[in-house]
């Protein structure tokens, strides 16, 4: 049988090591896709990569909650449970470290959304996968059995609970190639799990809505980086070293950038999605560690405000890092202590009160 053949049939196959679940009771609230939950919170980052694939920790679950927040996404790369060179054997051990986040996210009441940051085929960051996800039926049979693994996994844990981001930040492709995809990995879900609430990430590395997918009863997921000179001052992944230092509002040119500006371009877009019953969330936003800290309140401030009016709700990148409120690096502020961590207070103080 050839690895494509094994692809095909091994969806379907019964798969070991499932965490213990529960049935939605009949009072329970049902999370509608159509209308997300405000929900509110961070990106945790220990399967972010293979290079670091770590056990995620309770006391992030924990702190999160404590802090007023009830949401942790968690942007897998899927070599951290599968070599590159062997899609489809899978690493129960990694596996079991993901459910048992999962287990932390229920003790503490945060909701936890599973996403592909990295899935066979496809990568927002380098390297580049052997296989491509949108051109190759390979890597799409792989993905597709990936996602149909997790949602055999985790079937009978409520939405309210758990939800699945099917892939990070697709780039600048053709519509109609997004909307084949995404709707055969929503498929490979919903043939093991057919409730499971879905996010699909919108087009142009997050940033615009993809209507081709309004009608698949699954919600969407917008980014709140704009604009990027803000955003990105200094970082070198988007080679912004040299950037001039950025004020907010911004002056780009002959044009300002501020909150009207960003209504008109990111939110109204959005929203127009919105009305066809799509439920919309913000699932990455924040400011590297090297925007002035002055400067990057004041936009901050202003997003928050625009998605609260909106009725969206958030999660920063990241908790514990360099776009966080812990440990974040930045070196225009005077940090707390909190429980051995270094806390960004105001930071902290903004995010709560929206």
């Amino acid at each position: 049988m050839d690895r494509r053949e094994f692809l095909k049939i091994s969806a379907g196959v019964a798969l070991g090591g499932m965490i213990g679940t529960r049935a939605v009771g009949e009072g329970e609230k049902k999370v509608n896709a159509s209308k997300l939950p405000r929900w509110r919170g961070f990106n945790l980052l220990e399967k972010f990569t293979d290079r670091r694939n770590a056990p995620f920790l309770e006391s992030d679950f924990e702190w999160i909650k404590e802090m007023g927040f009830d949401f942790a996404r968690l942007p897998l790369s899927y070599r951290c449970w599968a070599d590159v060179e062997d899609w489809l054997n899978l690493k129960e051990d990694v596996l079991k470290e993901i459910d048992q986040a999962v287990e932390f996210g229920r003790k503490h009441g945060v909701h936890v959304n599973i996403n592909f940051h990295r899935g066979p085929g496809y990568c927002v960051n380098p390297p580049k996968e052997p296989l491509d996800l949108w051109s190759n039926q390979e890597a799409l049979d792989a993905c597709s059995f990936h996602w149909a693994h997790f949602a055999k996994r985790y079937k009978g844990i409520p939405n309210e609970e758990v939800s699945f981001d099917l892939l990070n930040e697709p780039a600048r492709l053709p519509e109609e190639t997004y909307v084949r995809v995404a709707t055969r990995l929503v498929e490979a879900i919903r043939e093991e799990d057919p409730d499971r609430l879905i996010i699909a990430d919108g087009l142009s590395w997050g940033r615009d809505p993809v209507h081709g997918l309004a009608d698949l009863g699954i919600a969407q997921s917008t980014r709140g980086y704009d604009p990027m000179q803000i955003s990105h001052y200094k970082a070198s992944w988007v080679n912004a070293e040299k950037w001039p230092e950025p004020t907010w509002p911004l002056k780009r040119g002959d044009n300002i950038i501020d909150k009207e500006s960003l209504r008109k371009d990111r939110i109204e877009p959005w929203k127009e999605l919105e009305r066809k019953g799509v439920g919309v969330h913000v699932g990455e936003w924040g400011a590297f560690r090297h925007t002035p800290h002055e400067v990057a309140l004041a936009w901050m401030r202003d997003l928050l405000e625009l998605w609260e009016e909106a009725g969206w709700g958030w999660a920063m990148w990241n908790f514990r890092g360099s776009f966080g409120v812990l440990d974040s690096g930045r070196e225009d502020i005077e940090y707390e202590d909190f429980r051995g961590h270094k806390l960004d207070r105001k930071m902290l103080e903004l995010v709560q009160a929206h």
